[in-house]
């Protein structure tokens, strides 16, 4: 009997475990129907053409709209109870990113309607209607994630599941098609250059999928067509990180949160000039290099090579920099007595995943590169560079993820009592006076309430009646004993206070400028200038066709780990 009395208990569970195996299921076969239309349309495969691709995007989004609006209006419904939030996903400054890749995603769509216009003679209706819907998509999935981010819902948890993971796995679709459109488009400008490097050994043969038609106005579609190559990097981030956001919101269903207070950790530029100063100048100087390197790069062997070689050179320097940067941090941290937070956290946990799962993608890349110097028969001068700057993108991305990961779950410092305490101390006549309980009452509201008695100041002259003479030399007595212990301690923290600041403003300042250094590493290979595909020497090694599959599956990860990278150091800037 109490067996089987205790069975409902015991498997109350099963069904919500069923719920989450089962929508994970979902939402990877439709994720992997996705990818092989994806690869289809790639390869040009026989029967299937861009707009079977864009037909099931399109249906997968007008699914999500649909689901985002039921949960939105029963949350509208429901706007009086009170939820569960979890306080660590969803920051506000993760928002305000996702927030700006949408606006420049949504000036994407606008350019791919205005592309469709011009050619719509020859182009499929469900690449007018696919800009349209992704725009209507993308202003919902903004403001539900602004809203509903940090929600853990405990109601309807296997059809939200379902829906959660629907718009996660869409979103990855939407990602994937994004990065295959833009790799084709840099595959084209490669094969190009290899032609001005003299690798005429190498079979070039172009994959057009340009309209087979005139454009109504050359000049528009010209700016059109160009423009939206240069949009696909901001996109690209958009959808990884609402994917990644949504993933949080789904691992949170049916979540038991512990309730209590989250200290707030605003952005303050105050004790990081230094760290910004240099990061700056790694930026600006990061933009020129980018700049010079696509005009000069294809122009002529010698102009591409002198691009590879500035390239190769600045990125060394950089790297190094951020090595010693993290190593001093880690230095830092070693020197520091403090625990680890180890509680449930899948926010926290996803960064740590994402981190090192995405920079397997550069490893490989890197150890692609100093395998083919290795083995390569000749080696242009240029080459050469090549290999201290894999060695220090492996080494640099190990330093750094070691530094992120071990700062995410570093338990922020707690505020003594000594600081919260101000002692004023005033000797005249050989008496001491301390106003330390009156202002701990003004500081933090529980001097009062843990002792049970009203401060002095609200009882005015009660107080003063009740110290009697006695009271008065006990009083005077205790106080001249502890003014040196106070003093002294006084001196000790004080000291200690100042070390410990001074640890915290290097490691802010060294947070700011990897901060600032891991964006502009992100803008190079964001916006075609990628060596990898420029230097020629890998091609040969390889083989052509093997080593653009590794670049153009590895890129998209090591991409996505710089901007990933830069949005965790700014969280580390923040707590420490």
């Amino acid at each position: 009997m109490e067996q089987a009395a205790g069975c409902p208990a015991v498997g109350s569970s099963y069904p919500q475990k069923n719920a989450e195996i089962l929508s994970s299921q979902y939402g990877i076969n439709l994720f992997l129907a996705g990818l092989l239309l994806t690869f289809a349309w790639a390869v040009h495969a026989v029967g299937i053409s861009k707009s079977h691709l864009l037909s099931y995007l399109i249906t997968l989004m007008l699914i999500q709209v649909l689901w985002m609006l039921w949960y939105l209006c029963r949350s509208c419904t429901q706007r009086r109870l009170i939820r569960d939030k979890d306080t660590h996903a969803g920051a506000r400054w993760l928002k305000c990113g996702i927030t700006l890749f949408a606006v420049i995603t949504l000036i994407l769509d606008s350019f791919k309607i205005g592309y469709y216009i011009d050619f719509s003679n020859c182009l499929s209706p469900t690449e007018g209607i696919f800009p349209v819907t992704h725009a209507v998509h993308t202003i919902l999935q903004v403001y539900f994630l602004w809203c509903h981010a940090k929600d853990v819902i405990q109601s309807f948890k296997t059809l939200e599941r379902f829906g959660v993971i629907h718009s996660v796995f869409t979103n990855l679709l939407l990602w994937t098609n994004g990065v295959l459109t833009e790799s084709k488009h840099q595959l084209n400008e490669h094969k190009e250059r290899l032609i001005t490097l003299g690798f005429g050994n190498i079979t070039i043969v172009l994959d057009d999928h340009a309209p087979q038609c005139n454009c109504t106005t050359t000049t528009l579609c010209s700016i059109f067509s160009q423009g939206i190559y240069y949009l696909y990097p901001f996109n690209i981030e958009y959808h990884i990180l609402a994917s990644t956001m949504l993933y949080v919101l789904w691992k949170n269903i049916g979540r038991k949160v512990e309730h209590h207070q989250q200290n707030k950790t605003p952005f303050k530029f105050h004790g990081i000039t230094v760290g910004m100063i240099f990061g700056l100048i790694v930026l600006t100087s990061t933009i020129a290099i980018v700049v010079v390197y696509l005009i000069q790069i294809g122009g002529s062997k010698i102009k591409s090579e002198l691009a590879l070689t500035m390239f190769y050179l600045h990125a060394i320097s950089v790297l190094a920099l951020m090595c010693t940067a993290g190593i001093v941090a880690l230095l830092i941290y070693r020197l520091e007595d403090r625990s680890l937070d180890n509680s449930k956290n899948p926010a926290r946990k996803l960064d740590a995943e994402l981190l090192v799962g995405t920079a397997a993608g550069s490893w490989l890349l890197s150890w692609g590169s100093i395998l083919a110097i290795i083995c390569a028969q000749g080696h242009p001068k240029y080459t050469w560079y090549n290999l201290p700057y894999s060695v220090l993108v492996i080494i640099e991305k190990y330093i750094q993820n070691l530094f992120i990961i071990e700062s995410i779950h570093r338990e922020q410092e707690k505020v003594n009592d000594d600081i919260k305490t101000l002692r004023i101390v005033t000797i005249s006549r050989g008496s001491t006076l301390s106003l330390t309980p009156l202002y701990k009452e003004i500081y933090n509201g529980r001097a009062a309430r843990d002792s049970g008695d009203i401060p002095c100041l609200f009882k005015g002259s009660i107080c003063g009646r009740e110290n009697d003479g006695a009271d008065v030399a006990r009083e005077e007595m205790s106080q001249d004993n502890s003014l040196v212990m106070h003093s002294a301690s006084g001196f000790s923290f004080d000291s200690r206070n100042s070390v410990t600041n001074n640890k915290r403003r290097i490691l802010k300042n060294i947070a700011a400028f990897l901060f600032l250094c891991n964006l502009s590493l992100w803008i190079p290979p964001a916006f075609g200038c990628r060596p990898e595909y420029d230097n020629g020497l890998e091609e040969i090694v390889f083989g052509f066709e093997p080593w653009i599959i590794v670049v153009n599956l590895a890129m998209p990860f090591s991409i996505f780990y710089r901007m990933h990278s830069a949005a965790s150091l700014f969280e580390v800037n923040c707590k420490t």
